[in-house]
């Protein structure tokens, strides 16, 4: 089952179940000035959580183009990625746990036709309700149901305040081969969690004796996400009920391709493949060995540009412009390391309208003008990364240890126009790391002087002999003659200068 098939037979089993399909939202969120992006399925959803605004249907679905950085340096890995899409089931005051969850049970098993025996489910601390569902209705055997804390199976908010809540996910088994060790038991799990919230402490996974659920082994893959939305939090923290419980579940197609198609990897999956492929091409280097990362950065940057231009977010140097900016400029470099001097992120954009403009046809009707912004960030930045790449090698050859010192940093961001993120990137693929602090004070010094600079100040009026006024004629002639009238110095007038005397 490919990535479109997936898209279409989930849509169609909650249009089926009475839910509305909604189509994608904008990447840049609609009257929401607590978030950059559209991060989650559930952004577009916020104000009928919270009851600001009555919702077309108490049921609704969709899939959703999602973007956020969070684990940008990850991206590159077989999961971490920039933009992905969320399928997700939405319920505003109508069915609550017990509806979520027996519609994401038939779905994943019935639907999607997965072993039940491969999923495992997890719970919040706290939340009995859920459990006696999973294990009374559902029937998952009480071994595969496991609890976790704040931390894991608690949502939200999307932004500084807003809908949030307990959830609970499903999780598909790669086999006892992909582990690290014996499972523990969620009994255990359980106690060693509660223990560690009474005590004030937070929990680490790697003392826990024995595999789980979200154990950094990769054993597991989280499947689905199923959000009990409960109270809204403001921005102080503050949680209060909300008018009705509602659902919100976040599904990436990106995942469930990789467990649907066999694989450990989703750039793996026919929604990297093709995308891959092109880069192959264009680069005239495989995918393989130490080149592997730069080609999965390369697609899904040129995913998450691609759709954030679309959009109408265009590269500048502040906001969501930067962003963007940053990363058209990651993907750039991860070119370079490939061979590719000239700008060709523009050329791959043909691969992904193709992959998937029939989802998303505002990225066809956006082509030409997403290439043509592709194009002329790469000319600007092409010569500004050869030269800083050229610096930065210097500066690491006579290091003496495995830090770089922030005042090179902001020389090559302040001077060469080499942004700090590429050299932090640059030097953590070399064993190094840049000195932030020294970077951020180099930083506030310049603004400092900056300031200082812009506090003009009129210098008393001098009197001189020559009473005769003078023309400028800039608006007509690009070059003229002129007569000096006077000459100044320490505040008086003089018949001549000498070399290197201050004037005036």
């Amino acid at each position: 089952m490919n990535g479109d098939e997936i898209r279409d037979l989930f849509i169609g089993y909650f249009e089926e179940k009475g839910h509305l399909h909604m189509p994608s939202a904008s990447l840049i969120p609609a009257g929401d000035p607590t978030l950059l992006f559209t991060s989650a399925g559930m952004v577009p959803f916020k104000p009928f959580f919270t009851g600001e605004q009555t919702p077309p249907r108490v049921r609704m679905t969709s899939s959703q183009k999602s973007f956020r950085t969070t684990d940008i340096d990850e991206v590159g890995d077989h999961k971490h990625l920039t933009f992905f899409e969320m399928l997700g089931n939405f319920s505003i005051g109508d069915y609550f746990k017990e509806g979520a969850i027996e519609f994401a049970w038939e779905l994943v098993t019935k639907k999607f036709g997965l072993d039940p025996d491969k999923l495992f489910v997890t719970i919040h601390l706290d939340d009995d309700d859920a459990f006696k569902i999973w294990r009374d209705q559902v029937g998952v055997p009480v071994e595969r149901i496991y609890r976790y804390g704040d931390s894991d199976n608690w949502w939200g908010p999307a932004g500084n305040e807003g809908a949030t809540g307990p959830c609970s996910e499903i999780h598909y088994d790669g086999g006892r081969e992909k582990g690290c060790q014996d499972m523990v038991s969620p009994d255990d799990l359980t106690a060693i969690l509660r223990a560690d919230r009474d005590a004030g402490v937070k929990s680490g996974f790697p003392d826990v004796p024995g595999c789980h659920p979200n154990c950094d082994c990769e054993r597991f893959v989280e499947l689905w996400n199923l959000v009990f939305m409960q109270f809204y939090q403001d921005a102080q923290g503050t949680r209060v009920p909300l008018p009705a419980p509602s659902i919100d579940t976040g599904m990436g197609i990106e995942r469930v391709a990789a467990v649907m198609q066999g694989v450990h990897d989703n750039y793996d999956t026919d929604t990297f493949r093709n995308l891959i492929a092109a880069s192959e091409s264009l680069t005239g280097v495989k995918a393989e060995g130490d080149r592997t990362a730069s080609h999965r950065v390369i697609a899904d940057h040129l995913r998450s540009t691609s759709f954030l231009m679309a959009d109408g977010v265009l590269p500048s140097n502040e906001g969501r412009g930067y962003v963007l900016r940053r990363i058209i400029r990651r993907a750039i470099r991860h070119g370079h390391q490939l061979g590719a001097t000239e700008p060709f992120l523009h050329k791959l954009v043909t691969s992904l309208v193709d992959q998937m403009g029939d989802a998303y046809p505002e990225l066809a009707a956006d082509q030409s003008r997403v290439e043509e912004t592709l194009r002329l960030e790469g000319e600007r930045f092409v010569d500004t990364l050869e030269q800083g790449i050229r610096i930065l090698d210097q500066e690491i050859s006579s290091l003496s240890g495995l830090v770089l010192a922030g005042d090179v940093a902001f020389r090559l961001y302040d001077t060469y126009g080499f942004p700090v993120d590429l050299t932090a990137d640059y030097c953590r693929e070399k064993g190094l790391t840049v000195d932030m602090a020294g970077f951020e004070q180099a930083m506030s010094e310049q603004r400092a002087r900056a300031r200082a600079a812009s506090q003009f100040q009129m210098a008393e009026t001098i009197e001189v002999s020559v009473d005769q006024s003078t023309t400028f004629s800039g608006y007509e002639e690009l070059k003229g003659k002129a007569t000096v009238l006077a000459l100044l110095a320490d505040g008086k007038e003089v018949q001549s200068l000498t070399s290197r005397q201050p004037a005036a």
